[in-house]
């Protein structure tokens, strides 16, 4: 599981996640990417799920990059707690991602190998996505 090794603050603010990335909204290391196409949060465990399985598919071929990873801690309160008495402790961490920012990154596959392995990673994460070939990069 992903987990930073050190942080400035044990239990940051929620805060609100708005406006598309511009900053890893590219594909920049391999072939075949796919990008998130709304805002949210993905948690630790699901960017591991979704490497497991986009593993999965492509067995030994190619290679995989993770763009994003998990920074910001979420806390949470015991079950059953009357209000107040302050936040929660941390339970896990969260990768912010707005929309556009690339999520994984393949190469060394088939085009259609590398479609089916990033689909069955999206059903793995709570964001819509797609999936991004360089090709419509170098156009541009």
């Amino acid at each position: 599981m992903l987990a930073p090794k050190r942080v400035k603050y044990r239990k940051p603010h929620k805060g609100r996640i708005k406006g598309s990335a511009h900053k890893g909204a590219k594909i920049d290391f391999g072939e075949y990417g796919l990008q998130a196409m709304e805002n949210g949060r993905i948690t630790a465990r699901q960017i591991e799920s979704a490497r497991v399985a986009i593993t999965r598919r492509v067995r030994r071929g190619g290679k995989i990059w993770i763009r994003i990873f998990p920074h910001k801690a979420i806390t949470k309160k015991p079950a059953e707690t009357r209000m107040g008495k302050g936040k929660g402790s941390p339970e896990g961490w969260v990768a912010i991602v707005k929309k556009g920012t690339v999520l994984y990154e393949m190469e060394g596959i088939p085009k259609d190998i590398a479609r089916e392995a990033l689909r069955l990673a999206s059903y793995k994460l709570p964001v819509a996505t797609r999936f991004l070939s360089r090709e419509i990069f170098d156009e541009d």
